[in-house]
Order: structure tokens, then C-alpha cells, then sequence
């Protein structure tokens, strides 16, 4: 006698990442499990008395099923703990609302000739360029006066562009072209402060939204105290 749904509801109570599909994993292993022991039954009532079946084929049944409940029941508990997370992160998230935060990201918004970015250099670079781009990444000003030497560096633009315009206000973009005395390129890191206006719960996990879009909590490096500055 084989259950070869045995394992496959194994592979299934391993894989599952929802509630509705561990309630339906548990309801077709309950409804396996009730199926396999009526035919048990009707198999030990129905063995020749003089050759008894052996037990280790259904012993090692049971034994899967216990498995398979286990794993169930592990993808409830973790299903429990990522419920508690997103709650976590959304108390986290409204928690910000109105504040300033300094934000893992390369671009941000221009609004009445002020836009601001931090970079890191993790080594002096000996050729080092900065670029702003627009939103289709056209870039619209170049700069090869900013600091190059390792370390936290400011970078301000106050909207003027390479044609002698004024940039409208909006989603501009810092890039690099940074390489050190080696000749290898040089990858610097980048952060913004801006105000968190909102907090946008539509896709499952929160997200924040600034004058530039929406963050995900991750790339929330720290919160500040506006009062403080």
C-alpha cells in the first residue's frame, strides 16, 4: 500500500507562506490521515492470520504524518511572527509621520533651489565627478570641485544646470564617476534627509512617503528630532 499524497502534502506543508493555504494544507492532511486509517482498518481485518502484515510499512506512515502536522503547524507559528513584524513596522512607520529622517538613497527633491545630499567616500579618489540627473536621467548639472578625499561629505545644488538655466522644481538623482590612484572605480554611499509626509499601508508592508515618493522602512537610516534640528 502506498500514499504517495503523503508526500506531497509533505513538499506542500513545507513551502507554505499564507494562512489560507496552511488551513487548506491542514484540512487535506486531516482528510489524508482519516482516509488512511480506514484503510488500515480494512486491511488489518482482511490480512491472512497465518501472514500478518508487517507494521513497519504503516509505522513509518504515521510517522510522515506527524511530519507533515509539524511543518504545519512551524509555518503557523511563522506566519504569527511576520503578522507581528508588519504590525511592528507599522507603529514604527506613524511614529515618523512629520518628521525629518536621513534616508540610504541617491535621489531627492529640489523644491525652491535647495536640494541636499551626504556621500561617503570609502577611499580618496585621484578622478571624481558628480552628476545630477533628472527624472529620465538626463543629466542636467556636472560638478568636479566637490570633495574627493575619504570620508562624510556635503554636496548642495541650488538648481543651477550646465546650460545656465534654473531647474524646475522635482526628483533629481546624484550619481559618481569616482576612481582612485589605481584606476579602479570608487563607489561611494549616499543619504537624504527629507520629511516623512505619510505612511502607505496598500502593499502588506509599510512604506513611508516623502516629498520624493515612497521609502521602504529599511532604508530609514535614523529619525530626527525637528525641534532639535
Amino acid at each position: 500500500m502506498t500514499y504517495d499524497a503523503i508526500n506531497a502534502y509533505n513538499s506542500v506543508g513545507a513551502s507554505t507562506s499564507t494562512s489560507t493555504q496552511t488551513n487548506s494544507s491542514r484540512a487535506t492532511l486531516a482528510q489524508n490521515y482519516d482516509t488512511f486509517l480506514v484503510l488500515l482498518t480494512a486491511q488489518l481485518q482482511n490480512q491472512d492470520p497465518l501472514a500478518p502484515m508487517d507494521s513497519t510499512q504503516f509505522t513509518q506512515q504515521l510517522v510522515q504524518f506527524s511530519q507533515v502536522e509539524q511543518q504545519i503547524r512551524t509555518n503557523e507559528q511563522l506566519e504569527n511572527l511576520v503578522g507581528q513584524y508588519q504590525a511592528a513596522s507599522a507603529g514604527a512607520a506613524l511614529s515618523y509621520l512629520g518628521r525629518d529622517a536621513i534616508i540610504a538613497a541617491n535621489e531627492t527633491y529640489l523644491a525652491g533651489g535647495v536640494a541636499n545630499w551626504a556621500y561617503n567616500l570609502p577611499e580618496n579618489a585621484t578622478s571624481f565627478t558628480v552628476h545630477v540627473r533628472d527624472a529620465s536621467g538626463k543629466i542636467v548639472y556636472t560638478s568636479t570641485t566637490e570633495a574627493s578625499s575619504a570620508g562624510e561629505h556635503l554636496f548642495s545644488w541650488d538648481g543651477a544646470t550646465n546650460n545656465n538655466t534654473t531647474a524646475p522644481n522635482g526628483v533629481y538623482t546624484l550619481t559618481f564617476e569616482a576612481k582612485n590612484a589605481a584606476g579602479a572605480a570608487i563607489r561611494p554611499t549616499v543619504n537624504v534627509r527629507e520629511t516623512i509626509m505619510g505612511v502607505d499601508f496598500s502593499s502588506g508592508a509599510p512604506v513611508v512617503i516623502t516629498p520624493s515618493g515612497t521609502r521602504s522602512i529599511d532604508q530609514i537610516r535614523s529619525v530626527l528630532n525637528n525641534s532639535n534640528g
